[in-house]
């Protein structure tokens, strides 16, 4: 599900205002471990890289990507049944869980230009030559899940991206929406947030369509000749609205298993867009934006077609008609579990998806490829006696791309389960070659970084860590010497050329580790390579092939074999580690520089509303504009509010100091502590990141529970930290951050009461 723009824009290492601090090394190299498990563990780190063979992944991407992959397909069943055939085969214990959930299809579609110089729309991929399985029947033509079918007749407006700051344009330039169908380029935040936005500003319908300027020919030779998006291909997707809740849309807290009362409707589902809404291809909105008059668009909003682009009104109305099967359809899971030797009931989960919009060669499956090579290698060395010390469970999930189903009804199925025992849950999706990214739990960044440096970057011979440190130097110089040297840059690469870690970025959602970390509040991590492959101009296309990636993405799948001996290197150093791999400095590091990132919020805000109160004082905006083509000044914001962070701040102090004494405390002795000192430290720690999460949930959307971060309100896939006080400051309601502020500050005390209990277990 992720977007090209936030996988290309979550690098590791790409991240926090501020440092984190220096690297604290165990005596045995590997955090959580004794110096003697620790050799054990390396010694077994190099058997299991002899058995990741970039050549099966291969055969197995070309087998699952064969045919159209899609939630409710027959290949997508026959590739669950597989992957439960190879589980089993490899001596895992293997099961296929089902669920149910609303799955809209097409069942007609149209889309014509009235008027002097009709037009209708394609709304088809057609097969290329080079592109073996481009006309392989079964596919499911272009089309955006559940959206609000209808029937509309209206003229058509261009809005930019679709997101807030175009609405504001629009209305500084004197043209509505409202009564009317909506044209919005991919890019600038999920899908999702444009029909959304159409629909609370009065729009009929939406349209979606990818500008050459973002994956086109402005960026590279398109497909079959180069890795871009051609003018046939169209980017298929959810607009489901995942920031209220993922999952089935109408049983959202509840797993939607065979039979369970649903507690909505289809009408009922706040999740559910209420007007009908559709992607084309650039070859197919061409002529629509061509039709448009009306005010010309800003600069920032053109795109690269041959066109001049307008804003609109089009003088001729255009017709939009979507209607689709609101079927339930069964979702497939794969689940294969070793259970661990000595704690059973601790549980590493790891998980990708296995369906994909139409092939999913690039998304999903060059991730789940390499979960399988990990599982396979996982498998070989228990049969040879080497069992890890906790549970692992290696998941499959089904359902992803439509709303992130068969991962959140799994987790809300076994929700008390995972509360117990789930430590850490890991997750990849799609992959290119490049770089090593990663986000999540900042208290696992040492984790990362450490095995960032133990695993060799396959292009360069370097350590992944190296490789990535070298790139945020470059860019660093290059940066500085184009623009001047940003704070924030530079803070950047101090951190990289000092030696300290990296650190991790923010998660919001867009894939399947959201139910985990923000509803159930399990650690978590997102991992990934990418950077210099490119799937991002056939993203959720026809084109999306094995042919497609096997040239462009990853050749060879090195990357996905090097995916694998990452993440199979945090698996099993969660799994077998003395002591849960967790450094808190890194938390509370982060956590004091998201307060900070609150208090410049409010700054900014008061200093923007100042600039533009003296603008209009003097007159400027209307000074500054062409009279033949007048523009509005800028709504005066709401006076800024001053906020009392005492209480967020104290907390994020207190756990400032709770971090370092356990920080220090299993530096210097907690692996050798006591066994029943050790699992009772185990135990607080399987639960730290429960800590973070409210029971009240965040405002006007309680599914999402957890207080450091969330996906945003009006991003998508995006993370906004601590985003109940984040998203009310900027929304302007300053009593709710007021309030949420109060809720902050106790949840993060909690959480620093809980570690400083861990601290006394091991003192």
């Amino acid at each position: 599900m992720h977007s090209t723009a936030l996988f290309l824009g979550s690098c590791l290492l790409t991240v926090c205002v501020g440092t984190t601090q220096a690297a604290q090394p165990t005596s045995s190299g590997l955090t959580g471990f004794t110096q003697e498990n620790a050799a054990k563990e390396r010694v077994m780190e190099t058997k299991l890289d002899s058995l990741i063979d970039p050549k099966d992944l291969t055969s197995w991407l070309q087998r699952m990507s064969s045919a159209p992959n899609q939630v409710g397909g027959p290949h997508d069943r026959q590739n669950a049944e597989w992957q439960l055939a190879l589980f089993k085969s490899w001596g895992w214990d293997a099961h296929l869980e089902t669920f149910e959930a609303l799955y809209p299809t097409p069942v007609a579609v149209s889309l014509e230009l009235l008027g002097d110089k009709p037009f209708k729309a394609r709304l088809h991929e057609p097969p290329i030559a080079s592109d073996r399985t481009s006309n392989v029947p079964g596919q499911l033509p272009p089309y955006v899940a559940y959206q609000g079918d209808g029937d509309v007749t209206a003229p058509l407006v261009y809005v930019n991206y679709g997101m807030p700051d175009d609405y504001e344009a629009l209305e500084r330039l004197g043209v509505s929406v409202r009564g009317k169908i909506v044209i919005a380029r991919y890019g600038a935040g999920f899908r999702g947030v444009k029909p959304k936005l159409a629909q609370q500003h009065g729009a009929v319908g939406c349209l979606i369509y990818s500008d050459p300027a973002d994956d086109g020919f402005a960026v590279d030779d398109v497909y079959p000749k180069g890795p871009e998006r051609n003018a046939d291909g169209v980017q298929r997707g959810s607009v489901a609205d995942i920031t209220l809740y993922p999952g089935d849309p109408l049983t959202p807290g509840v797993g939607s298993t065979k039979g369970v009362k649903r507690q909505l409707t289809r009408e009922t589902a706040p999740s559910i867009m209420k007007i009908p809404t559709l992607p084309i291809s650039y070859g197919d909105a061409e002529p629509l934006l061509e039709a448009l008059g009306g005010p010309l668009a800003p600069r920032a909003a053109r795109g690269a077609l041959a066109i001049t682009y307008h804003v609109g009104p089009s003088a001729a109305n255009v017709h939009l008609m979507v209607k689709s099967d609101w079927s339930s359809r069964p979702i497939y899971d794969v689940v294969a579990i070793i259970k661990g030797a000595q704690a059973p009931d601790q549980w590493i989960i790891r998980g990708n998806h296995h369906d994909g919009w139409v092939f999913g060669a690039g998304d999903p499956l060059s991730g789940q490829v390499a979960l399988m090579a990990e599982a396979k290698a996982i498998g070989a060395l228990a049969k040879a006696g080497i069992r890890p010390k906790r549970t692992l469970v290696y998941a499959s999930w089904d359902g992803e791309e439509p709303a992130l189903i068969g991962s959140t009804e799994w987790a809300e199925a076994h929700a008390a389960e995972l509360r117990r025992k789930a430590v850490v849950y890991v997750n990849s999706d799609a992959i290119v070659r490049g770089f090593l990214s990663a986000g999540g739990t900042h208290a696992l960044t040492r984790l990362v970084n450490e095995v960032a440096s133990d695993v060799r970057d396959p292009e360069t011979g370097a350590t992944l860590l190296e490789r990535q440190r070298a790139r945020i130097a470059v860019e660093h110089e290059q940066g500085a010497k184009a623009a001047g040297d940003a704070d924030h840059e530079k803070r950047l690469a101090q951190l990289a050329q000092s030696g300290q870690d990296l650190p991790l970025s923010a998660l919001g959602s867009g894939s399947d580790y959201t139910a985990f970390l923000h509803h159930l509040g399990v650690a978590t991590l997102n991992v990934s390579f990418g950077g210099e492959g490119d799937r991002g101009g056939v993203y959720h296309s026809v084109y999306d092939s094995f042919d497609h990636y096997s040239r462009f993405g990853d050749p060879g799948e090195t990357y996905g074999a090097v995916l694998a001996k990452v993440v199979a290197r945090i698996v099993l150093r969660v799994a077998n580690a003395d002591v849960i791999p967790m450094r808190f400095g890194d938390t509370a590091t982060t956590f004091s520089e998201y307060v900070t990132d609150l208090e410049h919020v409010i700054e900014s805000q008061t200093q923007h509303r100042t600039r533009v109160q003296q603008l209009q004082k003097t007159d400027s905006f209307r000074l500054a504009a062409d009279p033949l083509r007048p523009v509005a000044a800028p709504a005066l914001a709401a006076p800024v509010e001053k906020l009392d962070f005492s209480a967020l701040s104290t907390a994020v102090t207190r756990l400032r100091s709770a971090a370092t004494q356990y920080d220090d405390a299993i530096a210097s002795a907690g692996v050798s502590m006591s066994a029943k000192k050790r699992a009772g430290v185990n135990a607080l720690l399987v639960r730290m990141e429960q800590r973070l999460l409210t029971q009240e949930g965040l405002p006007r959307r309680p599914w999402y529970r957890n207080v450091a971060y969330a996906p945003g309100v009006l991003t998508g896939y995006g993370s906004k930290t601590f985003p109940a006080v984040r998203e009310a400051i900027e929304a302007g309601a300053y009593d709710e951050a007021q309030h949420y502020l109060g809720v902050t500050a106790a949840v993060v005390d909690g959480y620093a009461a809980a570690l400083e209990s861990a601290t006394h277990l091991i003192d």
